[in-house]
């Protein structure tokens, strides 16, 4: 049983948190884009140099730069049985990219679990993280900038999941447990099934 899954969300919608949940109960790995940049920056390996150039003169990581990356992480061993995408398709350019990759193995997404969460509460999960954590890059203008950019650059990508009719829409309000609890009903729903209990 495979299961090759999307986690979407806007920042502070506890996507993160979510997704790691969600891959150990499925037995598969997180590829989260934002962890291998950081990774390779972290290690000063030719694509962290790449990236951190890129980075520094303000600009995004190109989409096939990141579409390469992505395709070298779900051609490994433990992402055979499935994986869980976090961060990545970002735009309809890198929906394409990732189509056409797994259609190469007779494979497409199983599911993309949207986690609805409204922007005020999404902004007020990020200050109180930001009072926290002593993040002084989470300034309310910085905030309601990114949250500007997940709403402009994602709805497309939802737009052509749902289409297909793979989009579960979760209400990413509540508790942890309950919100995990949700999205494993809505994959249950789909035929998906844990491969451990947690």
């Amino acid at each position: 049983m495979t299961a090759r899954l999307l986690i979407v969300g806007p920042q502070g919608s506890g996507k993160g948190t979510q997704g790691v949940r969600v891959a150990e109960a499925f037995g598969v790995p997180v590829v989260s884009t934002g962890d291998i940049f950081r990774a390779n920056i972290k290690n000063g390996t030719e694509l962290g140099k790449q990236v951190t150039s890129i980075l520094d003169a303000g600009d995004l990581v190109p989409d096939e730069l990141t579409g390469e990356i992505v395709r070298d992480r779900l051609s490994q061993p433990d992402a055979a049985g499935g994986f869980l995408l976090d961060g990545y398709p970002r735009n309809a350019a890198q929906v394409a990219h990732l189509d056409a990759f797994l259609a190469e193995s007779g494979a497409a997404l199983d599911a993309v679990i949207l986690l609805d969460v409204p922007r005020e509460e999404s902004i007020e999960r990020l200050r109180l993280r930001a009072e926290e954590q002593g993040r002084t890059d989470d300034t309310p203008e910085a905030i309601a900038h990114r949250l500007d950019i997940y709403e402009q650059e994602t709805a497309p990508i939802l737009e052509a999941y749902g289409e297909r009719g793979i989009v579960d829409r979760i209400d990413g309000v509540g508790g942890l447990d309950e919100v995990t609890e949700r999205i494993f009903a809505a994959l249950q729903a789909r035929g998906l099934e844990r491969a451990v209990a947690v």
